[in-house]
């Protein structure tokens, strides 16, 4: 049976990096620096957010990829990433929807007839491990990672330019490293999380609409009696 991915690893992992600029690393720092100022004017400048999303889950062992396919809405809130909103849709291979606002998260899983709620501060494991990068000053994640490499300039499919960065965490952490790609205008349109069985997910968004206006009532789900609300 297939592992189900839970859709809060991506959701935080692409709030993350849209939302806090990363530390810039000795090597090539004039490169790395050059990205984090397109990330920062990017960060700045971000009023909304909706792209298609895709995501690659690798399972090293198995040699097996799952593929899922949908929609992401973003408006990062004025006092920083706990009043950050966040809607994602996955469309394929199953219908589920993860809504995240005012520090609270609902996954809706029609399926199942359940959704699954909480605050966001109690997720646990990958997701909380995630979570907290949402919290983190710029200070505190110059100590959290250990190296900041530069992978060079790289096209995507769909012809979309960028660069690439590699960031290693320092300590104790639930996977090895985590790769960045931006594109122009500061957007990380792709990320990747290799785990530290060699595991990995990859996140990929296109179609990338900046600064359109989203009506707060994505970031809502309204439920009939019959699904069951199961505490997260």
């Amino acid at each position: 049976m297939k592992k189900l991915v839970p859709p809060t690893l991506v959701a935080l992992m692409l709030a993350a990096l849209v939302a806090i600029p990363l530390p810039a690393a000795n090597a090539q720092a004039g490169l790395v620096s050059s990205m984090i100022s397109r990330l920062q004017r990017n960060q700045e400048n971000l009023k909304s957010m909706r792209a298609n999303i895709t995501m690659e889950k690798y399972n090293s062992q198995l040699r097996d990829k799952d593929n899922y396919s949908g929609m992401i809405f973003y408006i990062p809130g004025p006092g920083g990433s706990r009043t950050s909103m966040l809607r994602l849709e996955w469309t394929k291979p199953q219908h589920e929807t993860l809504t995240v606002a005012s520090g609270n998260y609902q996954l809706y899983r029609p399926r199942l007839g359940t959704v699954l709620e909480g605050r966001t501060g109690g997720m646990k494991g990958k997701e909380g491990d995630l979570l907290s990068f949402l919290n983190m000053s710029a200070a505190q994640l110059r100590t959290r990672f250990e190296t900041l490499e530069y992978g060079g300039e790289e096209t995507l499919w769909g012809g979309v330019w960028t660069q690439h960065m590699k960031a290693t965490p320092k300590g104790p952490a639930n996977y090895k490293y985590i790769e960045l790609w931006i594109d122009k205008e500061g957007m990380p349109v792709q990320t990747k999380m290799v785990e530290k069985n060699d595991d990995s997910t990859t996140v990929r968004l296109s179609n990338v609409e900046r600064n359109q206006n989203i009506s707060n009532d994505q970031f809502k789900q309204n439920f009939d009696s019959s699904v069951k609300h199961i505490k997260g």
